[in-house]
């Protein structure tokens, strides 16, 4: 398949605008941060552990973080863990389930029970475009096994990440791993990752039309590179950031003006944030934040 340029299509900013042009080689720092998109629930028994990990420096193009979830529900219930996944490619390394993941774009769901580990690697949005070498929305909502993604004898580092007694001795591996597969440099990974990069960080992009604005890009040159590189359009990143954004708002515990808040997510109506928000996470933003605001139990 022949390179997506994008470069011919750029606009520069119009003349006499005070804005200058965004940099599009500038990376933002390679800080995991807090996680976002959690879909949180009443506090419960038994011990989680979830920790994010930059990659060393000659990842840092392609991997946006490592992460590692360990929990030990021995004796306990089992509980449902939920997120409202990123537009990211995942190479999740468990007993018997690794595979590189590509953007979910529903509500993930997972039953943890008795005891477990679940090591992986978000790759940066665009991030697995090289090493896949076709549109990332053809691994949308699937999945592919080692082999098919990296080649024979990939299939090892299941053993030797999970053979490890340490989280820094997995990193180490994956990161082996992933540096001695490295493919060649593409420069529309750093285009694409900045752009999702802005609309997660600028609260204020709710439509396609502002990206397309405030980067300088035609929009059919925009729906050809997400289609290519991050695997969702530009309209499903924006949504699902803002509702990442809403999320962190309820959880927040302080009294919500939902018309106002539908409005700064950049919904018409309040009708239909709460229709959009019941779909994806599965009950309405009230019930969402009462759930929250539950008192912890005890044990």
């Amino acid at each position: 398949m022949a390179r997506l340029v994008i470069g011919k299509t750029r606009r520069t900013p119009a003349a006499g605008s005070d804005r200058p042009a965004p940099d599009r080689n500038a990376r933002t720092e390679r800080d995991p941060g807090r996680a976002r998109g959690v879909l949180r629930s009443s506090p419960a028994a038994g011990r989680f552990h979830h920790a994010r990990v930059a990659p060393p420096a000659p990842l840092q193009g392609l991997v946006q973080h490592f992460w590692i979830v360990r929990w030990d529900l021995r004796g306990q219930p089992p509980q449902r863990r939920e997120t409202l996944p990123h537009p990211n490619v995942h190479l999740i390394v468990e007993r018997g389930l690794t595979r590189v993941f590509g953007v979910h774009t529903a509500r993930f769901s997972r039953v943890l029970e008795g005891e477990g580990c679940v090591f992986g690697a978000k790759f940066r949005p665009g991030g697995f475009r090289p090493f896949l070498r076709r549109p990332l929305s053809t691994l949308a909502d699937a999945s592919l096994s080692l082999a098919d993604a990296f080649g024979p004898g990939s299939e090892q580092l299941e053993d030797d990440v999970l053979e490890c007694t340490d989280e820094t001795g997995m990193i180490e591996v994956m990161a082996r791993f992933l540096a001695a597969r490295l493919p060649p440099p593409d420069a529309n990974v750093d285009l694409a990752a900045g752009i999702v990069e802005r609309i997660e960080r600028e609260r204020d992009v709710t439509t396609v039309d502002a990206v397309v604005a405030r980067e300088g890009l035609g929009k059919r040159a925009l729906q050809r590179l997400f289609n290519e590189y991050v695997g969702v359009g530009p309209k499903w990143v924006i949504n699902r950031f803002r509702l990442h954004e809403a999320i962190e708002r309820l959880a927040a515990g302080q009294a919500v003006d939902w018309s106002r808040l539908a409005l700064d997510l950049g919904y018409f109506d309040q009708a239909h944030f709460i229709r959009d928000f019941r779909k994806l996470v599965g009950r309405t933003p009230a019930a969402y934040a009462r759930e929250t605001a539950a008192p912890p139990q005890r044990e």
